[in-house]
């Protein structure tokens, strides 16, 4: 059964960080126009990662003898915070530092520790995450991929699909089966770090309805891992895989993915001749629902380091979130429409781009069912 999510305030020393970020993405990103910021944790700029690395910004809670910032989780929730409110494109680093890194502190080798993470730190090596699989829709545990034993490593086969920046990362961290069927499930399967330059990897970008490729589709072709490529245990991926996702569903991207058009649409609102009712229910409706789950968020934001993942708390924190984020667009649109005035071509902009997105902020990270089956079984309901 989940514990009771407890009301969490951000302590002050990690709270102080933040004028310091706002400081600096105001000059970062003064001249981003808000359609290209309303792309939010999608936006890709390896030099824009690099110079948040070189202020110490990625990798804030990694252990400083791996070159993070050792600081608390509190503390990346603040900076994570000030860089989706403002579009921050920090798609190149993203993965890494938040699912790579903490994964291989918990499962990997001390090797792999010391070769990857001081490089995430420094915004050098940028990762994917392999799950998704062509033919298996949001089924994780419908894995076909496989490593099999080769000359004191391992052969890899297969392909993973709606991997996002996968044509772009060094590095994916793949879910594949080292035993077994696939109808065994969740049984049999393992993690490996695959370099994407190897002989045998063929990437190719897919387009989404923006026509941007935040997504692609990755192949395997008798691809030769070392035996150094497995991480944590033969067998246990699946159960490895679940404390990743505490650390991918519990975050603000979860909630602030709409966020640049909500900012874009009070500072329209607010630039009215004269507000009315309908513009401060919506104001106050919306507020008050990110209010509620910004604070669940942070609820989650403690536990992140208990030896009980929160996993089903995650869950729920995703499910909920998402929602919010594709209601944004939608109720925006509405209340624009009613107006029937020419809107700023900024507030259009954010608003064409993130209503064409929408539809995706419930699949990227597990769908609605997947969640909420994961989330029936965190209450003993099934």
């Amino acid at each position: 059964m989940i514990r009771p999510l407890e009301l969490t305030a951000i302590p002050a020393g990690d709270e102080a960080l933040r004028g310091e970020v706002r400081a600096f993405l105001d000059r970062e990103l003064r001249e981003l126009p808000a359609g290209r910021r309303a792309r939010s944790w999608l936006g890709y700029d390896a030099a824009f990662s690099a110079r948040l690395a070189e202020r110490g910004w990625v990798g804030l809670t990694l252990p400083r003898r791996l070159g993070g910032g050792g600081r608390s989780h509190f503390a990346r929730f603040v900076l994570n915070e000030e860089l989706l409110a403002a579009g921050a494109p920090v798609a190149a680093h993203w993965i890494a530092e938040r699912q790579s890194a903490p994964l291989l502190l918990n499962f990997g080798t001390e090797a792999q520790q010391a070769h990857y993470i001081p490089r995430i730190c420094r915004g050098e090596a940028h990762f994917c995450i392999g799950m998704s699989e062509p033919g298996a829709g949001s089924d994780l545990a419908g894995v076909r991929t496989s490593a099999t034993p080769s000359g004191g490593g391992w052969r890899l086969n297969g392909s993973k699909i709606w991997t996002t920046n996968g044509h772009l990362a060094h590095f994916m961290i793949a879910l594949v089966r080292t035993s077994g069927k696939p109808g065994d499930r969740q049984k049999g399967l393992s993690q490996f770090i695959v370099d994407l330059s190897l002989p045998g990897v063929t990437r190719r970008p897919i387009l989404d309805l923006a026509g941007d490729a935040h997504f692609a589709e990755v192949h395997f072709d008798d691809v030769e891992l070392g035996e150094d490529a497995l991480v944590g245990r033969e067998g246990e991926g699946w159960a490895q895989v679940m404390k990743e996702l505490a650390f991918e569903r519990s975050g603000p991207e979860r909630l602030y993915s709409s966020m640049v058009l909500l900012d874009q649409w009070l500072v329209f609102v607010r630039g009215r001749r004269e507000t009315t009712a309908t513009d401060r229910a919506l104001a106050g409706r919306l507020i008050a629902e990110l209010g509620a789950l910004r604070q669940m968020s942070l609820a989650v934001t403690a536990r992140l380091d208990d030896p009980e993942s929160p996993v089903t708390e995650a869950s729920i924190v995703k499910d909920l979130g998402t929602r919010f984020e594709q209601d944004v667009p939608e109720r925006i649109a509405e209340h624009l429409a009613s107006l029937g005035t020419p809107i700023p071509a900024d507030l259009a902009a954010a608003l064409d781009y993130t209503a064409a997105m929408a539809p995706s902020f419930s699949l990227r990270g597990g769908t609605r069912e997947v969640l909420r089956g994961i989330i029936a079984r965190g209450l003993g309901l099934r």
